[in-house]
């Protein structure tokens, strides 16, 4: 009897470990923006990646990235999925923050202002709609601006802090403000209604560590596994959503979580074709833009070694063991 028993202990526990609902590690994960480049996070959610990878992810939406690393700090939320902007902020008042990867190390926002605005000179004395101060709107946007020979405080360009890019389309489309920087699935709408699209900066290489997970140092060294089951599955989603016979349900994702409809989604589609890294490792020069705009308004910025920030140990040992190139080729991406 006592053998017969053992042996259904040994099956119970072979079960067990082959069953993906068991010992989830619970897990949340916040973005500060809606845009198509949170694809790898919802698209890993829908498609039940994290779960494959042994994570029970709770996926929540903060309506600005300082409010998100704050609830980071006491470990209410344990990834954040947002811009380097925000890791090199909070680097500045102490905290430990670190970037895992970077999915978007571009400004991939184009610039839409109202229909009387013709040329980007126009914009001069005009007011500007951004999302906070600070953060990743912000920063595309003056990086964008900058790109066109355009200084806020030079050209008299009213920054207002207005909210989030649904926010933002709708205080264009209201008269609110004159002009901001949007993805492409909101900019169409506007584009629609006679809105001037007087940049579309993802034709031009602007280096911008936009947006990718993030953690506490303190919490990546003491939950290893989880930080390498959160970037596995981000990667698969990536990898899933830049697959071609994948786009039917990546276009159903997006409608549903940007709430836009299907032309915006196909817009949606391209930014994400156009916007996400294969292989995502922040870039350098992205964190350097970031550090030599943010310093003018905070000198403890510019004492940050931006290397620092960094902490893609898991990401090459990933790329390293094959599981990138692996799971970009079983999705057919190239």
């Amino acid at each position: 009897m006592p053998n017969v028993v053992l042996f259904f202990i040994t099956i119970l526990i072979a079960f067990l470990a082959g069953n993906e609902s068991y010992a989830q590690t619970k897990v949340k994960i916040a973005h500060a923006i809606m845009s198509p480049r949170v694809a790898p996070v919802w698209i890993a959610q829908d498609q039940r990646f994290f779960t494959k990878y042994g994570i029970d992810a709770e996926i929540i939406f903060v309506r600005t990235a300082p409010i998100l690393v704050a609830a980071m700090v006491p470990g209410e939320i344990q990834i954040g999925y947002t811009g380097g902007t925000a890791v090199l902020g909070a680097a500045a008042g102490g905290s430990d923050l670190k970037l895992l990867a970077t999915f978007t190390n571009r400004v991939t926002y184009d610039l839409v202002a109202r229909p009387q605005i013709k040329s980007p000179g126009d914009l001069r004395g005009k007011r500007f709609g951004v999302q906070s101060i600070g953060g990743t709107v912000w920063m595309g946007a003056i990086l964008g601006l900058e790109h066109l020979g355009l200084e806020p405080v030079r050209d008299k360009i009213d920054i207002l802090v207005v909210g989030d890019q649904t926010v933002l389309a709708q205080a264009l489309a209201a008269g609110t403000i004159d002009a901001t920087v949007l993805d492409g699935s909101f900019s169409l709408r506007l584009q629609e209604k006679g809105f001037s699209i007087l940049a579309q900066f993802s034709k031009v290489a602007i280096p911008f560590a936009s947006v990718g997970p993030l953690a506490r140092k303190t919490y990546i060294d003491k939950n290893p596994i989880v930080i390498e089951g959160v970037l596995k599955a981000m990667l698969e989603g990536s990898a899933y959503a830049l697959s071609p016979k994948n786009k039917p349900s990546t276009l159903a994702s997006l409608k549903r979580y940007l709430r836009i409809g299907d032309s915006e989604a196909e817009i949606a589609y391209d930014d994400i074709l156009i916007g996400l890294e294969r292989k995502p490792y922040p870039s350098l020069a992205g964190l350097r833009n970031i550090q030599r705009l943010l310093k003018l308004q905070n000198p403890k910025v510019g004492k940050i070694e931006v290397e620092d920030l960094i902490e893609d140990r898991f990401l090459r040992a990933l790329d390293q063991s094959g599981f990138i190139d692996n799971v970009l080729a079983s999705y057919g991406v190239r």
